[in-house]
């Protein structure tokens, strides 16, 4: 069935509510899920199997709606400190990421992330006794972290996932060995510590070509003779190749060819 999605300001939640052809892109909308109010942003028309998750669509957001989330945001990052301490307090093996609050400020929502199960029930009822509202707890992965906190990427600009992803991808290391890249964590992951997201966007494109281009090392024919593959270009679509004079490897010589101008040396 045809919804819009409308993803949940400071988190990493996106709900669907019936589709609304009327409602454009960014704009902000008032929804209610889980039994409260909420504010979200429209992601777009989007195609899903079921209805089980759709949430209610009540008004487009009003000025009074985005001031009550300022405020609800520096509450909530207000509580952040105290959150971690009561949980280091626990000896809970976890890390307390961020805090948020629907719109009438009936709950609060703890995002952490853990490597394993956390038995986080007397923490639920010590920040319940002190708060005075309902809590809940919710595990998120690093990529969901990194979603609602933002960050810059190694391109300069602020992150895929933050800016306009709604849905995370499997990325590979594959995808990482398709475009050559070294395997250096510090160049393939992102601030959450995975894969990066970009990966994937052009992968296709280099599946492709790892298909045509000659492998490194391999032997190939050019206009001069038959010469070894030294190095691939694969948007330029040129391939490095080395002849070796009278055997000799110190007296060699490098040449560029359009990959058009050579073949693979069948011998």
């Amino acid at each position: 069935m045809q919804v819009t999605e409308v993803l949940l300001f400071d988190t990493p939640t996106s709900v669907y509510i019936n589709a609304k052809k009327d409602l454009k892109i960014n704009q902000r909308v008032v929804v209610s899920y889980n039994g409260s109010l909420e504010l979200g942003l429209v992601k777009g028309n989007k195609t899903i199997e079921d209805d089980k998750d759709l949430a209610d669509f009540i008004r487009l957001a009003t000025t009074a709606d985005n001031k009550k989330r300022c405020e609800n945001c520096k509450y909530a990052r207000s509580l952040l400190p105290v959150i971690k301490q009561e949980a280091d307090n626990l000896n809970l093996d976890m890390k307390i990421g961020f805090i948020s609050t629907n719109l009438e400020r009936t709950k609060l929502v703890v995002h952490y992330t853990a490597d394993e199960r956390v038995d986080f029930r007397e923490l639920i009822k010590v920040l319940a006794s002190k708060y005075k509202t309902r809590i809940e707890m919710k595990q998120i992965g690093n990529r969901d972290e990194s979603k609602v906190i933002g960050a810059i990427g190694v391109c300069g600009r602020e992150t895929c996932c933050k800016s306009f992803l709604s849905d995370f991808d499997k990325v590979s290391i594959k995808m990482a060995k398709n475009q050559n890249l070294a395997l250096n964590p510090n160049r393939i992951n992102g601030m959450c510590g995975r894969l990066l997201c970009c990966l994937k966007y052009e992968d296709e494109f280099y599946e492709e070509m790892q298909k045509k281009m000659p492998k490194i090392s391999s032997t190939v024919k050019t206009p001069d003779g038959i010469g070894k593959v030294t190095a691939t270009d694969f948007l330029k679509e040129l391939v490095t190749v080395e002849f070796v004079k009278n055997g000799d490897e110190e007296f060699s010589e490098l040449k560029i060819y359009n990959l058009s101008e050579i073949s693979k040396d069948k011998k």
